[in-house]
């Protein structure tokens, strides 16, 4: 039987990569869509390989996005992103993919579904369906082209690329207007009570996604752990999905801790953190201690990030920026509030927040970063028939 050939594009967004589709090249009935995307991506595969579809058996790679042109006012694209998951037949549409977020402006020009002078900078105004904020994006061009190519160097991707300017526009809160939800609990510093592991101090922060935050030495770490040292260790995965879920109900994210570790695989993040630390990033790179503000570390779908979530770097900046929270507490004292350099697995990471108090609620106006994107491949998926056997 013929397979489906549907329009996609591959493309890296900052340190992931994902497949683009327009809306219009989708089935419209959601049960349908999602069964397209997740043949197209590979999952579920039992294997954790992703042999037979476009994922690469990661969460950094196992991604979807799907972008339309904007009849919002004031937009110009809606982005919406699908975290799929490897091993089960499931998608999560609760939050953003900040990483991917770099790709979004040049797939849209490129795509046409907005205009771009010919020279100069592009400013993409991006509606993020699945958080309801805006992102704005500032895409380089050149003779009518999107500018790939640059020496912007970003840890955890090897080649350099042009620049991607991002700010993410009031970031705070779960939904358009939620600044007062910024911090779900009220509480800059929340106790969590989670068996098996005990009393763990937390930050429960909702900026760019849902975020929790917790120190190293509450797991036994020292903060500077890489992927081979957390990812084999299914204890400690174990104990950090335990937090995770906890943070979820805490925060309203999820209803109860089955839900937590059963639905909502892709928000909240659970992150630690510690003071600046000395190390050597995956690449063999050293980070010296005194060039960053703090060391950082996030788990994405129940495994160490290879770098940061580009939503993890917009809560990391958001928190470093407040007083009291468990980020600002292991940051450089006396550092920049308004400019957090941080250091993770990859390397290091430069964020930037301006926050503000209003009424003795803390607010978030923007935050910063730089991304490169980067159009991988282009033409068409192939998907095989709703009616061909599946396991």
């Amino acid at each position: 039987m013929t397979q489906r050939r549907i329009p996609a594009v591959f493309m890296r967004g900052g340190t992931s990569k994902g497949v683009f589709f327009h809306a219009k090249d989708l089935p419209a009935d959601p049960g349908e869509r999602e069964r397209v995307l997740l043949r197209v991506v590979g999952s579920p595969d039992p294997y954790g390989k992703q042999i037979d579809g476009m994922g690469s058996a990661t969460s950094s790679t196992s991604k979807v996005v799907i972008l339309s042109r904007s009849s919002r006012p004031g937009c110009d694209v809606d982005y919406l992103f699908g975290q799929v998951a490897i091993d089960r037949p499931f998608i999560d549409w609760s939050g953003n993919c900040g990483n991917l977020t770099a790709a979004v402006g040049p797939f849209a020009i490129s795509e046409a579904i907005v205009e771009a002078p010919a020279d100069g900078m592009a400013t993409v105004r991006i509606w993020q369906v699945n958080t309801r904020k805006m992102i704005i994006a500032q895409v380089p061009m050149r003779r009518g082209e999107v500018v790939e190519e640059g020496d912007f160097e970003l840890d955890g991707v090897t080649f350099p690329a042009a620049e991607i300017p991002i700010t993410f526009v009031d970031p705070g809160g779960a939904e358009e207007g939620g600044d007062s939800a910024l911090f779900p609990t009220g509480h800059l510093v929340d106790t969590l009570q989670v068996p098996g592991v005990g009393a763990v101090e937390s930050t429960l922060i909702n900026a760019g996604n849902p975020t929790v935050f917790i120190h190293a030495n509450q797991v036994g770490l020292d903060g500077k752990e890489l992927q081979k040292e957390v990812n084999g260790n299914a204890t400690l995965l174990a104990a950090l999905e335990a937090i995770r879920a906890q943070g979820a109900v805490r925060m309203g994210v999820a209803k109860d801790l089955e839900e937590a570790s059963a639905r909502k695989l892709h928000t909240p993040k659970v992150a630690f953190v510690s003071p600046p630390q000395s190390y050597i990033a995956s690449n063999g790179k050293p980070v010296r201690e005194d060039e960053i503000g703090l060391t950082a570390r996030i788990v994405s779908m129940g495994q160490l990030h290879h770098a940061m979530t580009g939503t993890g770097a917009v809560a990391i900046a958001a928190a470093a920026a407040i007083p009291g929270t468990l980020v600002h507490r292991v940051r450089r004292p006396n550092a920049n509030v308004a400019r957090t350099v941080f250091g993770h697995p990859s390397g290091t990471l430069t964020v930037g927040a301006e926050v503000r108090q209003a009424d003795g609620q803390w607010m978030v106006t923007q935050v910063l970063m730089s991304r490169s994107a980067r159009r991988l491949m282009e033409g068409w998926v192939r998907v095989p028939s709703a009616g061909s056997r599946e396991r």
